[in-house]
């Protein structure tokens, strides 16, 4: 009877309640006290419907529309012609005129407004945020929409979160853009 009586006074709720509540005060002081980027070495990054990206190495800031309709990334370019498997054209004179030449990496069917084409693909590098990305980009003449890029889910599901009640919430802050 004895032992009962010593289960039973172990067993009371206040005596629970003195071992319980240190262990729950200590793990809310641990929860607190790191931010959840502390604990996910890479955090999303929350961007809006419209963003300034820039097109490296140039550092060439460009109007984008985030898109996560877009399978990929579209790019204007203006007068594009192939040859030997490189790409030329140049940026909207909007956008600064820039004549670039890239290597085709591929060819992409994309469906537009209800109607199938066959575009280039290149390899871009771009900063978002704080963050420095090597892309693929399709190419086509954007000159009759808004934004001269379109960032599509290829570039989205590389750590972004879109909210689009924002816009330009990620300014580009790479560290490359402080290099001359």
């Amino acid at each position: 009877m004895g032992r009962n009586r010593t289960l039973r006074t172990l067993m009371k709720p206040s005596r629970m309640i003195w071992t319980v509540q240190p262990l729950l005060i200590s793990l809310f002081i641990m929860l607190i006290s790191f931010p959840p980027q502390a604990i996910g070495a890479d955090a999303d990054k929350v961007i809006g419907a419209v963003e300034d990206i820039v097109l490296m190495p140039w550092k060439i800031t460009l109007p984008a529309r985030i898109d996560t309709g877009a399978a990929t990334t579209s790019l204007d370019a203006r007068e594009l012609v192939i040859s030997d498997n490189m790409a030329e054209f140049h940026l909207s004179e909007t956008n600064g005129g820039k004549k670039m030449k890239l290597p085709v990496t591929g060819w992409k069917q994309v469906k537009s407004s209800g109607a199938q084409q066959r575009r280039p693909v290149v390899e871009l590098d771009i900063c978002i945020g704080d963050k420095f990305l090597r892309v693929e980009a399709n190419l086509i003449d954007r000159s009759r929409v808004q934004y001269p890029l379109l960032i599509g889910r290829n570039v989205l599901e590389k750590g972004f979160i879109v909210d689009v009640r924002k816009t330009r919430a990620l300014p580009p802050r790479c560290p490359e853009l402080a290099s001359p």
